[in-house]
């Protein structure tokens, strides 16, 4: 009999876990590139992964973290705290970015589109995203005060956090918005540059 406490078969519930989530993910993004996100029912989602509704609800509680959530907060994280301790925060959360962007468009360019356009043009998917970057905001004051010596708290980790984000997501945003012909990591590179100089708009010239 094996036991609850067995690291080998803990270990293999959780990789079937991990299998599970991502069939249902795949089948969510497929179903509303080709049909729009309106059409990605849960049953529809259940029948394309081959599992049950009940097991999609269970996953995804929320049907749009089918298309907005992976495990990229927890990777993204384990990445900026691998950074050179001296670096600036700023510069470390570039090269994490560019990275895990550049990484995303190779894997599967055609599956971060997908995802960008239903953002941008998904009134639920757009309010969701905005609800889930919470989080992402909580994993990314954490490492960033463990950098820093600073309380993960602190009103200035706070406004840092919320403003890299904030920003990274209106990249994405105009970057689909304007059917997604610039090249994504120039503008990621662009947005931080912009949060670098300080919130000044000079007039065009």
């Amino acid at each position: 009999m094996t036991r609850q406490n067995d690291p080998m078969a803990s270990g293999l519930r959780e990789r079937k876990k991990q299998k599970t989530r991502a069939a249902i993910r795949r089948a969510g993004r497929r179903i509303a590139a080709a049909h729009g996100w309106e059409a990605a029912t849960i049953e529809r989602i259940a029948a394309e992964a081959e599992v049950s509704p009940s097991t999609v609800v269970r996953y995804f509680p929320v049907r749009e973290d089918i298309l907005l959530t992976d495990e990229d907060d927890e990777r993204l994280e384990a990445l900026l705290r691998a950074r050179p301790a001296g670096e600036e925060p700023l510069e470390s959360l570039r090269a994490v970015v560019v990275e895990a962007i550049g990484a995303a468009l190779a894997a599967d360019p055609e599956e971060l589109r997908v995802r960008a356009r239903l953002m941008a043009g998904t009134p639920a998917v757009r309010a969701r995203l905005t609800e889930t970057t919470a989080e992402t905001g909580r994993r990314l004051a954490r490492a960033l005060a463990d950098r820093t010596g600073r309380a993960p708290d602190d009103l200035e980790v706070r406004v840092f956090a919320a403003a890299v984000l904030g920003a990274l997501r209106e990249a994405v945003l105009y970057w689909a918005e304007r059917g997604l012909a610039e090249d994504l990591t120039a503008l990621l590179h662009r947005t931080l540059d912009t949060l670098k100089a300080g919130p000044s708009l000079p007039a065009r010239p």
